[in-house]
Protein backbone atom coordinates (compact mmCIF):
# COMPACT_ATOMS: atom_id res chain seq x y z
CA UNK A 1 0.00 0.00 0.00
CA UNK A 2 1.23 3.92 -0.55
CA UNK A 3 1.74 5.10 2.17
CA UNK A 4 -1.13 8.23 2.92
CA UNK A 5 -2.14 11.36 4.58
CA UNK A 6 -5.03 11.86 6.93
CA UNK A 7 -6.19 14.79 8.52
CA UNK A 8 -7.88 16.12 11.62
CA UNK A 9 -9.05 19.14 13.18
CA UNK A 10 -5.77 20.14 14.99
CA UNK A 11 -3.17 17.73 12.61
CA UNK A 12 -2.10 16.41 9.74
CA UNK A 13 -1.15 12.45 10.16
CA UNK A 14 1.49 11.42 7.53
CA UNK A 15 4.32 8.61 7.25
CA UNK A 16 7.49 9.83 8.39
CA UNK A 17 10.58 9.99 6.27
CA UNK A 18 14.55 10.51 6.21
CA UNK A 19 13.46 14.50 6.83
CA UNK A 20 12.02 13.65 10.32
CA UNK A 21 14.89 11.29 11.36
CA UNK A 22 16.20 14.50 13.80
CA UNK A 23 12.15 15.45 15.56
CA UNK A 24 11.80 11.29 15.81
CA UNK A 25 15.66 10.41 17.91
CA UNK A 26 14.95 13.80 19.53
CA UNK A 27 11.29 13.38 20.74
CA UNK A 28 12.62 9.89 22.02
CA UNK A 29 14.90 11.10 24.28
CA UNK A 30 12.09 11.47 26.75
CA UNK A 31 12.96 9.18 29.83
CA UNK A 32 9.12 8.33 29.54
CA UNK A 33 9.15 6.77 26.23
CA UNK A 34 12.19 4.81 26.53
CA UNK A 35 10.36 3.40 29.26
CA UNK A 36 7.36 2.56 28.42
CA UNK A 37 7.35 1.69 24.74
CA UNK A 38 9.66 -0.96 23.43
CA UNK A 39 12.07 1.26 21.43
CA UNK A 40 16.02 0.84 22.56
CA UNK A 41 17.29 2.56 24.94
CA UNK A 42 19.40 4.67 25.03
CA UNK A 43 18.19 5.48 21.76
CA UNK A 44 21.00 6.93 19.08
CA UNK A 45 20.66 8.39 15.30
CA UNK A 46 20.80 5.04 14.17
CA UNK A 47 17.52 3.73 15.45
CA UNK A 48 16.00 7.13 14.56
CA UNK A 49 17.36 6.23 10.63
CA UNK A 50 15.98 2.51 10.68
CA UNK A 51 12.82 3.84 11.80
CA UNK A 52 12.13 6.47 9.26
CA UNK A 53 14.12 4.79 6.84
CA UNK A 54 13.27 1.03 6.79
CA UNK A 55 10.79 0.32 8.97
CA UNK A 56 7.85 2.85 8.60
CA UNK A 57 8.62 2.56 4.54
CA UNK A 58 8.91 -1.44 4.55
CA UNK A 59 5.66 -1.58 6.63
CA UNK A 60 3.52 0.22 4.30
CA UNK A 61 5.08 -0.80 1.10
CA UNK A 62 4.02 -5.04 2.46
CA UNK A 63 0.96 -3.95 4.57
CA UNK A 64 2.12 -5.39 7.91
CA UNK A 65 2.36 -1.95 9.84
CA UNK A 66 0.97 1.67 9.05
CA UNK A 67 2.87 4.78 10.85
CA UNK A 68 1.68 8.25 11.11
CA UNK A 69 3.58 10.79 12.52
CA UNK A 70 1.32 13.46 13.99
CA UNK A 71 2.48 16.83 12.80
CA UNK A 72 0.98 19.99 13.94
CA UNK A 73 0.10 23.57 11.75
CA UNK A 74 3.90 24.53 12.91
CA UNK A 75 5.33 21.73 11.72
CA UNK A 76 6.34 20.59 15.35
CA UNK A 77 6.55 16.40 15.42
CA UNK A 78 3.79 15.88 18.38
CA UNK A 79 3.85 12.01 18.51
CA UNK A 80 3.76 8.82 16.47
CA UNK A 81 1.27 6.43 15.85
CA UNK A 82 1.08 3.09 13.94
CA UNK A 83 -1.44 -0.14 13.46
CA UNK A 84 0.29 -3.02 13.34
CA UNK A 85 -1.54 -6.31 11.77
CA UNK A 86 -1.40 -8.88 13.96
CA UNK A 87 -4.27 -11.32 12.53
CA UNK A 88 -6.74 -11.12 9.94
CA UNK A 89 -9.08 -8.42 10.68
CA UNK A 90 -6.81 -7.77 13.98
CA UNK A 91 -4.43 -4.46 14.41
CA UNK A 92 -2.92 -3.39 17.44
CA UNK A 93 -2.11 0.38 17.99
CA UNK A 94 0.73 1.62 19.24
CA UNK A 95 1.40 5.39 20.50
CA UNK A 96 3.43 8.06 21.87
CA UNK A 97 3.76 11.76 22.00
CA UNK A 98 6.43 14.05 22.77
CA UNK A 99 6.59 15.60 25.91
CA UNK A 100 5.91 19.43 24.77
CA UNK A 101 2.58 18.55 23.58
CA UNK A 102 1.38 16.30 25.86
CA UNK A 103 -2.24 17.41 27.86
CA UNK A 104 -3.55 18.32 24.09
CA UNK A 105 -5.07 15.57 23.37
CA UNK A 106 -3.85 15.23 20.17
CA UNK A 107 -3.09 10.98 20.23
CA UNK A 108 -7.02 10.39 21.35
CA UNK A 109 -7.47 12.74 18.17
CA UNK A 110 -5.40 10.87 15.80
CA UNK A 111 -6.20 7.12 17.55
CA UNK A 112 -10.07 8.04 16.64
CA UNK A 113 -9.13 9.35 12.87
CA UNK A 114 -6.91 6.00 12.25
CA UNK A 115 -9.18 3.76 13.83
CA UNK A 116 -11.90 5.12 11.38
CA UNK A 117 -9.59 4.62 8.74
CA UNK A 118 -8.91 1.00 9.60
CA UNK A 119 -12.46 0.28 9.84
CA UNK A 120 -13.63 1.67 6.34
CA UNK A 121 -10.37 1.18 4.56
CA UNK A 122 -8.41 -1.66 5.80
CA UNK A 123 -11.22 -4.50 6.56
CA UNK A 124 -10.24 -4.92 10.15
CA UNK A 125 -13.03 -5.68 12.75
CA UNK A 126 -11.07 -5.05 15.82
CA UNK A 127 -8.41 -2.67 16.77
CA UNK A 128 -6.25 -3.99 19.65
CA UNK A 129 -4.78 -1.51 22.25
CA UNK A 130 -1.81 -2.86 24.36
CA UNK A 131 0.22 -1.08 27.36
CA UNK A 132 2.39 -2.55 30.49
CA UNK A 133 0.90 -2.78 33.31
CA UNK A 134 1.49 0.96 35.28
CA UNK A 135 1.29 2.96 31.59
CA UNK A 136 -1.65 5.13 33.07
CA UNK A 137 -1.61 7.42 30.44
CA UNK A 138 -1.28 5.26 27.56
CA UNK A 139 -4.17 3.34 29.22
CA UNK A 140 -6.30 6.82 29.39
CA UNK A 141 -6.03 7.65 26.04
CA UNK A 142 -7.26 4.26 25.11
CA UNK A 143 -10.23 5.00 26.96
CA UNK A 144 -10.91 8.37 25.82
CA UNK A 145 -11.13 6.97 22.50
CA UNK A 146 -13.55 4.35 23.51
CA UNK A 147 -11.82 0.85 24.09
CA UNK A 148 -13.07 -1.38 26.13
CA UNK A 149 -10.62 -2.56 28.77
CA UNK A 150 -10.55 -6.62 28.77
CA UNK A 151 -8.11 -7.17 31.28
CA UNK A 152 -4.60 -8.22 31.87
CA UNK A 153 -2.04 -10.58 30.18
CA UNK A 154 0.57 -12.15 31.79
CA UNK A 155 3.97 -11.71 30.84
CA UNK A 156 2.83 -10.71 27.30
CA UNK A 157 5.21 -7.81 26.55
CA UNK A 158 8.97 -8.44 25.95
CA UNK A 159 10.15 -4.99 26.96
CA UNK A 160 14.10 -4.81 26.70
CA UNK A 161 14.27 -8.14 27.53
CA UNK A 162 11.94 -8.32 30.29
CA UNK A 163 8.92 -9.86 29.75
CA UNK A 164 5.74 -8.09 31.62
CA UNK A 165 2.09 -8.27 32.17
CA UNK A 166 0.16 -5.94 30.04
CA UNK A 167 -3.35 -4.30 29.88
CA UNK A 168 -5.78 -4.97 26.86
CA UNK A 169 -8.15 -3.37 25.47
CA UNK A 170 -10.59 -3.61 22.43
CA UNK A 171 -12.06 -1.15 19.54
CA UNK A 172 -14.64 -2.39 17.40
CA UNK A 173 -16.37 -0.57 14.69
CA UNK A 174 -19.09 0.03 16.58
CA UNK A 175 -17.82 1.71 18.81
CA UNK A 176 -17.47 4.04 16.73
CA UNK A 177 -21.03 4.16 15.03
CA UNK A 178 -19.60 1.94 11.91
CA UNK A 179 -20.51 -1.60 10.14
CA UNK A 180 -18.10 -4.62 10.88
CA UNK A 181 -17.29 -6.02 7.55
CA UNK A 182 -17.88 -9.39 9.07
CA UNK A 183 -20.74 -10.58 10.79
CA UNK A 184 -20.05 -10.37 15.35
CA UNK A 185 -22.01 -12.73 17.00
CA UNK A 186 -21.03 -11.99 20.68
CA UNK A 187 -21.24 -14.59 23.06
CA UNK A 188 -24.43 -15.53 25.21
CA UNK A 189 -24.39 -17.33 28.53
CA UNK A 190 -25.03 -20.92 27.70
CA UNK A 191 -28.15 -22.44 29.13
CA UNK A 192 -27.00 -23.98 32.45
CA UNK A 193 -24.65 -21.51 33.15
CA UNK A 194 -24.01 -19.50 35.86
CA UNK A 195 -24.91 -16.01 35.97
CA UNK A 196 -24.24 -13.25 38.37
CA UNK A 197 -26.14 -12.91 41.83
CA UNK A 198 -26.99 -16.50 41.61
CA UNK A 199 -24.82 -19.84 42.14
CA UNK A 200 -24.45 -22.55 40.46
CA UNK A 201 -26.83 -25.99 41.16
CA UNK A 202 -25.16 -28.81 41.76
Amino acid sequence: MEPLTLTTDRLLLRTVGPQDTDAVHAACQDPDIQRWTTIPSPYLPEHARGFTEQMVPDGWANGSMFTFGLFLPSGDLAGMLGLTMISLGVGEIGFWCAREHRGHGYVTEAAVAVSRWAFTHLAIDRVEWRAEVGNTASRAVAQRVGFTMEGTLRSAVNNKGVRRDCWVGSLLPSDLSLPSTAPYLPARPQSGAPVAGRPATP
